[in-house]
């Protein structure tokens, strides 16, 4: 059997990002009543593979419940983002991480009054400098509906390739959807987490101005 790539561990807490704009920290039990209503809107449940709609109530308390251990195991990445200039949620960020294979996906999604001010970017390239910087993936890979292509634009913001479009990959509300499939590999990513010239805290007391590119 082959070896598996030998990734830093854990880090002991959830990162908190700062960006130009933006905070990505993690979720509080307290954020369930806004990302019921962010997520609750048809235009972002039809545009995801898994968020339901209408957004169940309790729905919400129990996916933040779920951020903590899957972060502890190392499977997960979970951050709420938000403004640094007076606190609102405006979506999330995310990794799903597969560690034997030194890979994640990256998933993310933008109440729909946000939309069209470049946050989702924002936040992702955060997101994606962490995967790299501090949990030392070698590739973060995300996909989307072929037809939601201002998803794509985000992935291809990020120097995301385009690899496959993938048909009928996915069925949502019983209906087949095509998938487009960008990646990006460590060695890709211009400069690794120190990229974004943004704070940040992964519990590992390494919080600080980062020089940017």
């Amino acid at each position: 059997m082959p070896d598996e790539p030998l990734l830093p561990s854990t880090p002991p807490a959830p990162p908190r990002l700062e960006t130009t704009r933006l905070v990505l920290r993690p979720f509080a039990l307290t954020d369930a009543t806004e990302v019921r209503r962010l997520a609750g809107e048809y235009a972002i449940a039809d545009t995801t593979l898994t968020i339901p709609h209408p957004y169940p109530e309790g729905a919400a308390e129990a996916w933040i419940a779920t951020h903590a251990p899957k972060f502890a195991s190392g499977e997960q990445v979970n951050c709420a983002i938000t403004l640094r200039d007076g606190g609102a949620l405006l979506g999330a960020v995310g990794l799903t991480v597969l560690r034997p294979h030194a890979r994640a996906a990256l998933g993310y999604w933008i109440g729909v009054t946000f939309w069209g001010h470049g946050y989702c970017t924002e936040a992702a390239r955060a997101l994606v400098g962490y995967g790299f910087g501090v949990l030392g993936l070698e590739r973060i890979e995300a996909e989307h509906f072929a037809r939601n292509p201002a998803s794509g634009r985000v992935m291809q913001k990020l120097g995301m390739r385009y690899e496959a479009a993938l048909r009928a990959r996915h069925f949502k509300w019983g209906r087949p959807e095509d998938d487009v499939v960008y990646s990006i590999l460590r060695g890709e990513w211009p400069g690794g987490f120190e990229r974004l010239g943004d704070r940040f805290d992964d519990g590992r007391s390494r919080g600080g101005e980062l020089q940017p590119a």
